[in-house]
């Protein structure tokens, strides 16, 4: 295990920086997701972890070493690719093997090591069949096994999951968390998914334009993002968005009146105030600090819940309701909000407002 410390990394690829001089400590042992959406530079950062990038400018450190200058092989990481990249004429066995194997390990070694590390992700059975006997979840283990049995100071991990259908993701979520749980070695993961992020990550890492705009748990991304980018980005549905100014005692929404949000600015300021639609429900005769009427125009059910697109003063909401609720297309209903839930951004730098 290690830790992982970046200081001003930069790179440019000829005169275009993609990503910007950040910084980043990775203790040891912990599990960090890198999240954003494409072109972020979260995969170009994770190959310059990896050696298969080189730096413009800055530092990494994994462990108690400089790595700038090693290459790949001698900086004791594991990459997981996007595509599995295991050989299709070789069984699971030697494809779990086949870096040992380029390292000269004896074979009553690499045999041991491969059985361990089969037996960890379920693939015993699994050890003579070629990869085209394999689904795709089995496919995506051998690989991680490949990267196991090499017992790396890091685990990188580059949008391991996007190839997969929706119930295999939440699948190989569930054993990549268990996986490091019982490894407890340093994992530095990188997806578009905010969903993998949220259920997988110690701590996130939110990217943007090749900047990093928040790091925090993903109780603390999601509960209080640092900026209106963190706040749409993290969640689904996004955060609702509404346009207004502060008065000095709360916020006046355009068009929807006045709420009670404390905020540290003067009266004036233009702002947006954010509400998640988990926080925004379908109101029973309940009030809040935030109370709009509004008309539904869709009703997505989801079981225990339902999904509720709704109109009010000339904008698009989404809120919660229960999925028992007898809700129908063109109702109007009054949606309401708590203090605690509401998110208040400076319009203009897009920054969180204490």
């Amino acid at each position: 295990m290690a830790s992982v410390t970046l200081t001003r990394v930069l790179k440019r690829f000829d005169r275009t920086p993609v990503v910007h001089g950040i910084d980043l400590d990775i203790g040891d042992g912990e599990f960090v997701v890198l999240v954003g959406p494409s072109g972020c530079g979260k995969s170009t950062t994770l190959r310059m972890i990896a050696g298969l990038e080189d730096l413009t400018d800055g530092e990494i450190r994994i462990g108690d070493r400089i790595v700038n200058r090693l290459e790949p092989k001698d900086r004791n990481i594991a990459m997981v690719f996007q595509n599995y990249a295991i050989y299709p004429h070789m069984t699971v066995h030697k494809n779990i093997a086949f870096g040992l194997r380029m390292a000269k390990l004896p074979k009553a070694e690499e045999d041991r090591r491969v059985r361990e590390a089969a037996s960890v992700l379920g693939l015993t059975d699994l050890l003579e069949r070629r990869p085209s006997q394999l689904s795709g979840g089995q496919r995506q283990r051998v690989a991680i096994g490949r990267a196991m049995v090499r017992n790396p100071a890091v685990f990188l991990f580059d949008e391991p999951l996007s190839n997969l259908d929706a119930q295999l993701r939440a699948q190989m979520r569930l054993e990549i968390k268990k996986l490091h749980q019982g490894l407890a070695t340093t994992v530095i993961y990188v997806t578009h998914d905010q969903v993998e992020a949220m259920t997988l990550a110690d701590r996130i890492v939110v990217m943007k334009d090749g900047k990093i705009e928040q790091i925090g748990t993903p109780t603390e991304v999601y509960r209080r993002p640092a900026t209106m980018f963190v706040a749409r980005f993290i969640g689904s549905p996004s955060m609702n968005m509404i346009a207004g100014k502060t008065t000095g005692n709360g916020v006046e929404l355009d068009g929807l009146g006045r709420v009670d949000v404390s905020t540290s600015s003067g009266a004036g300021r233009p702002v947006f105030l954010g509400v998640r639609p988990d926080d925004l429900r379908v109101a029973d005769g309940d009030s809040g600090a935030l109370s709009l009427e509004a008309r539904i125009n869709v009703i997505e059910p989801l079981g225990p819940d339902a999904l509720v697109y709704a109109e009010s003063g000339g904008r698009e909401l989404v809120a919660k309701a229960d999925g028992r609720a007898t809700l129908h297309r063109g109702e109007t209903v009054k949606l309401v909000a708590s203090a605690d839930a509401l998110h208040v951004f400076d319009a203009g730098t897009e920054a969180r407002l204490p």
